[in-house]
């Protein structure tokens, strides 16, 4: 069980422990960071309710009933009224509740309610997986609450969230919550060598970058990064050798240009990264505080030629303006402003 999961070890032995000696609570709260497989393990603790051919609790990953536990076939993103109500797996003691855009409709959850009721049709319980719970709104939360309140004996409902403390308090105190961690570097490197037969100094890169998501790591385009980044790197080496206002106003166009409306975050994320690595090798911290870890002659010649002082306050503008996104401000005079503030 969860032997083809990376990391959490501690939660692998505490879901083992619950589920052998049968007392596996009936609601379940996975709280972590996103990419870091909490959906995964939702799905494995799935499959051993579901298991036909294992007698120790645990899912032998192999039988029919296991194998259509993990198995869904999703709604396409434009069939709105799809997402009304619970997905289920090829399995139909598994399903899911699914966000339409960026809401969880109160009627999927009145459907899972309804369906929480009934007994199991081939299994010994029924599953059901509540994706990116904090988007339920007060009425989808308060459906929810009801289900909560009293589950039926032969039902197990697992939410999963990146942010529990958008939940109600209430939801929060009837679950058994666990608290995922995020993948270390070393875990992350490893199944990327070992699974994606990525070289090394391509998996360390990438194990860096993910922050310890398992997921982030393996969706990363490297190719498309380092042209990102390359762009990004011109624009700090001038903030940095020549202060060019020109070449970083051009940045700026260039970051909030149209096409580029979707990457804009993780661009800044981005130039964070190579900000803080600049500023960790003039501070002479270690190595393994540096997370573009393929260019180091070029972070450490600007490391070389950076005034220390001022590469934390461009680091705290950084983040300021990641917060002032949230509330709706005109995001290409912010990063004029940051970079102005870099060439100053």
């Amino acid at each position: 069980m969860f032997d083809n999961i990376v990391g959490n070890e501690q939660l692998k032995a505490t879901l083992v422990r619950l589920r052998t000696s049968g007392r596996l609570p009936n609601a379940m709260l996975f709280a972590g960071p996103e990419g870091v497989g909490k959906r995964l393990f939702a799905i494995e603790i799935a499959r051993s309710l579901v298991c036909r051919v294992s007698e120790n609790g645990l899912p032998c990953g192999e039988c029919p009933a296991c194998v259509r536990a993990g198995e869904f076939e999703f709604p396409r993103a434009d069939a709105r009224d799809d997402f009304k109500k619970v997905i289920f797996s090829n399995h139909p003691d598994v399903a899911t509740v699914a966000a339409y855009n960026r809401s969880i409709f109160v009627d999927a959850i009145r459907d899972l309610e309804r369906e929480a009721h009934f007994r199991p049709y081939e299994a010994a319980a029924r599953v059901f997986i509540v994706d990116d719970a904090d988007k339920m709104n007060d009425a989808a939360s308060n459906a929810l609450l009801k289900t909560l309140e009293e589950p039926a004996a032969t039902t197990h409902i697992f939410l999963i969230t990146s942010r529990p403390d958008s939940l109600l308090p209430t939801i929060r105190s009837r679950c058994q919550v666990l608290r995922f961690a995020p993948v270390s570097v070393e875990e992350t490197e490893r199944y990327l060598i070992e699974t994606r037969g990525l070289p090394k100094p391509e998996s360390e890169l990438a194990a860096r970058l993910a922050n310890g998501s398992i997921g982030h790591a393996v969706a990363l385009d490297l190719p498309e990064f380092r042209g990102r980044r390359d762009r990004l790197l011109a624009a700090l080496t001038s903030a940095i050798d020549t202060g060019d206002r020109v070449l970083l106003l051009r940045t700026t166009e260039e970051l909030n240009d149209a096409k580029n409306k979707d990457s804009f975050e993780d661009n800044l994320g981005i130039l964070e990264s190579l900000i803080h690595d600049v500023w960790s090798i003039g501070i002479g911290q270690a190595s393994s505080d540096v997370v573009n870890t393929d260019i180091p002659e070029k972070l450490t010649s600007l490391a070389k030629n950076a005034n220390s002082k001022n590469l934390p306050e461009w680091l705290t503008a950084i983040q300021t303006l990641r917060e002032n996104l949230l509330v709706n401000i005109n995001r290409k005079m912010a990063t004029d402003a940051l970079f102005m503030k870099m060439a100053a």
